[in-house]
């Protein structure tokens, strides 16, 4: 996906997040507590394990067993409904750094973590690309918000397993790609999406309860 001319997403974790309503002017950041990114962090699987079980039990196709026919018929609902991202194969975040690209071409990708701390998966950000072995090389909206994520679970002494994940029979065609990729935007509500930013307002900054 190419470069939006969007404002940059605040930082969750960290102290430059963009304070919360009814925030006061120059309000010293609240500590950050494990309780409360733990509580973070279960909100968002409470919502999502059920989208991840209901796609394990359907038709979870992974890359190259969803006819792209089919799936331009009767629109991206059908797609996101089978769309596995746990069927896909997991990747170093670094991957881009390797001697052979994995991964080319259009494509959508996930980028998930596995707190060994959880029973679950979490699914944190949905992106689309046309060059899915450069997207992720330079700068990055979703890398800040997983930088400040690691710092945060750093800082309270909680692990984490993360990973991007690619589907490669995504569209060519950039309308259609971008249109799967907002339809999958609205049914798993990855949190370090701008477009969902507001439904999971992280406790950890100063204004916020």
């Amino acid at each position: 996906m190419a470069p939006r001319s969007t404002p940059r997403q605040g930082n969750l974790f960290a102290g430059g997040a963009d304070p919360g309503p009814g925030a006061a002017a120059g309000a010293p950041q609240l500590p950050l507590l494990e309780a409360q990114l733990r509580q973070w962090q279960r909100r968002l699987l409470d919502y999502q394990r059920p989208c991840f079980e209901a796609v394990a039990r359907g038709a979870a196709l992974a890359t190259g067993q969803i006819d792209l026919f089919s799936a331009a018929v009767t629109g991206p609902a059908d797609t996101v409904q089978r769309l596995n991202p746990l069927a896909l194969a997991a990747q170093h975040l670094q991957f881009w750094r390797w001697p052979e690209p994995q991964s080319e071409g259009a494509a959508l990708y996930f980028v998930l973590d596995r707190p060994p701390h959880l029973d679950g998966h979490l699914l944190l950000y949905v992106g689309e690309t046309m060059q899915a072995d450069r997207r992720w090389k330079g700068e990055h909206d979703c890398k800040t918000y997983l930088a400040a994520y690691g710092e945060a679970l750093q800082q309270v002494g909680l692990g984490s397993q993360l990973s991007i994940r690619f589907w490669n029979d995504a569209p060519a065609a950039t309308r259609p790609r971008r249109a799967l990729e907002q339809a999958l935007i609205r049914h798993w509500l990855p949190p370090f999406n701008k477009e969902t930013r507001g439904r999971w307002a992280t406790p950890f900054t100063a204004g916020l309860d």
